[in-house]
């Protein structure tokens, strides 16, 4: 142990990265108000006192989502500052646990040996040859003259944002593009519904899977690797024979972020590259957070070490964004039209005070530069604030890569139908619902396929908003930029609006 070990009480069994301890606990309320406490005060000192002294966390940190977001649009600097804040006030207090003593993150990563993990390749046995893009949808495929039809349809209602029909189409027109046999993903999460690891294996890149230490999982990815074009360099916790079959690698195959993450980080660095990182992590409660913690410590790492890198990462539709007039005029056109079915949702709006068919956008905002953007404020509080933390420590990192000159793609991915989704009822009933009030909800299979083909764009395209050099109306453009959203943002009414009634419809068996 190094110098700055801290001893924990004898009944924390905590392992890896952790919480730190807040009155006696590993508090993740504590944590994630101070944490948005120190972002505000680093661009609003007033924001940051009333963050401070909320008392209600769990229930009212929308709102101070909102805020933060909405000071962020202050200035130019105003973004970058948050997010240095931010991510500064996550490595000070977030620890790394081992054999009952912790220190900082970035030491734990020092003291730790590259040695402990092991790897062997993994070769795919389909024929290399230059594919067409092909989405599956709704158990058809979606390619050539098709999937230019569907992206017309999804422009007319408001499902996607202009600029990701482009994205998506540019690949289509570029079929080079998709032959990644010279390109290296680090793909943390590869077991994750909204990874690509399918279709980058299908494409054939080299690809550096990381999950769980559990044999389904890598049998899964295993097979997937094997189906495809490429290879993968697998990272074991034990020696296989050289010739051992999928089976034996499958059983001694993963590491655990939250615990390995030390380990990781140095057998990362000595990797050849380039590679992009791409980070597709999911756990549920405040394990998403310390995965995410434990990511983000490898990739500052990783960043610090080498200048090969690339960063990936798809941000949430459920969350709140800047967006551009346009996006703000479509919805509010929509909110406008005529007719019985308005009439009856104007009257219900006032009956509720505003709580149901609330306009989307209520007011604008203009920037410094005299651009005028509004809010889609799509946080679901059923999520919860360790939710909304992990994705925001995932748009600081983006933000500040991309300002350092790192290309870096994220992009806001569609409502879709995952397993961590249906597990919990009220998300999945209102998912099941949404539909009634224009929003798309996909299939694992379409998403990740969509979101891998925009990860291709903005690798390959010189002028995507990913290249560092291509020039940003607006610090949040990053994020507006090839959205999918599924039609929250062009949609007449808030989300939140809504949600009751789409839990409610979503619980109605059609046609009854």
């Amino acid at each position: 142990m190094v110098d700055s070990a801290r001893a924990q009480p004898a009944e924390d069994d905590t392992r890896g990265v952790a919480f730190p301890y807040v009155g006696g606990s590993r508090s993740t309320t504590e944590t994630g108000r101070a944490v948005f406490t120190d972002a505000a005060r680093a661009v609003d000192p007033a924001l940051a006192g009333q963050i401070s002294r909320e008392r209600d966390w769990r229930n009212n940190y929308l709102g101070h989502a909102r805020r933060l977001l909405e000071t962020s649009l202050a200035t130019p600097h105003t973004p970058c500052a948050l997010a240095e804040a931010g991510l500064q006030s996550l490595h000070e207090r977030f620890e790394f646990v081992h054999d009952g003593g912790a220190m900082p993150l970035r030491e734990a990563i020092g003291a730790a040996d590259a040695a402990d993990l092991d790897a062997v390749v993994v070769q795919g046995v389909a024929q290399r040859q230059l594919p067409d893009l092909s989405v599956p949808y709704r158990g058809d495929r979606l390619q050539g003259d098709g999937l230019h039809r569907k992206l017309d349809q999804w422009l007319e209602a408001g499902v996607v944002e202009p600029s990701f029909a482009e994205s998506i189409r540019m690949v289509m027109a570029h079929r080079d593009w998709l032959d990644l046999s010279g390109h290296s993903v680090i793909v943390l999460g590869a077991g994750a519904e909204m990874g690509p690891l399918h279709s980058l294996s299908r494409w054939g890149a080299t690809v550096v899977p990381l999950d769980l230490q559990r044999p389904e999982i890598w049998e899964r990815i295993l097979r997937t690797v094997r189906q495809g074009s490429g290879k993968a360099i697998v990272p074991l916790r034990k020696t296989v024979p050289r010739d051992a079959g999928d089976d034996l690698i499958a059983a001694a195959a993963g590491v655990d972020l939250v615990t390995d993450m030390p380990a990781v980080a140095r057998w990362l660095a000595d990797l050849d590259g380039p590679v992009t990182v791409g980070n597709y992590v999911y756990a549920d409660g405040s394990t998403h957070v310390r995965v995410s913690m434990a990511v983000d410590a490898v990739t500052a790492y990783l960043l610090d070490r080498r200048d090969d890198l690339s960063l990936a990462v798809l941000a949430t539709p459920t969350d709140v964004f800047a967006v551009p007039a346009d996006t703000v005029g479509w919805s509010r056109r929509r909110f406008g039209e005529q007719g019985i079915t308005a009439v009856i949702k104007g009257i219900t709006r006032s009956l509720t005070g505003n709580r149901l068919f609330a306009p989307n956008y209520a007011d604008m905002i203009t920037t410094p530069e005299g651009l005028q953007v509004g809010v889609a404020d799509c946080l679901v509080k059923q999520q919860g604030p360790n939710y909304a933390l992990a994705k925001r420590l995932q748009r600081w990192r983006a933000r500040l890569a991309r300002r350092d000159g790192i290309t870096t793609s994220i992009n806001v991915a569609p409502p879709t139908r995952t397993r961590s989704v249906l597990r919990n009822r009220a998300l999945a009933a209102a998912y099941a619902g949404a539909n009634r009030f224009g929003v798309e909800v996909f299939d694992p299979s379409t998403s990740n396929t969509l979101m891998a083909a925009m990860l291709v764009h903005d690798l390959r395209n010189p002028k995507s908003v990913a290249n560092p050099e291509t020039p940003l109306e607006h610090p949040h453009a990053l994020f507006w930029h090839g959205a999918n959203h599924g039609g929250l943002w062009r949609n007449p009414y808030s989300a939140r609006s809504v949600l009751g009634l789409a839990v409610v419809l979503g619980m109605v068996p059609r046609g009854a």
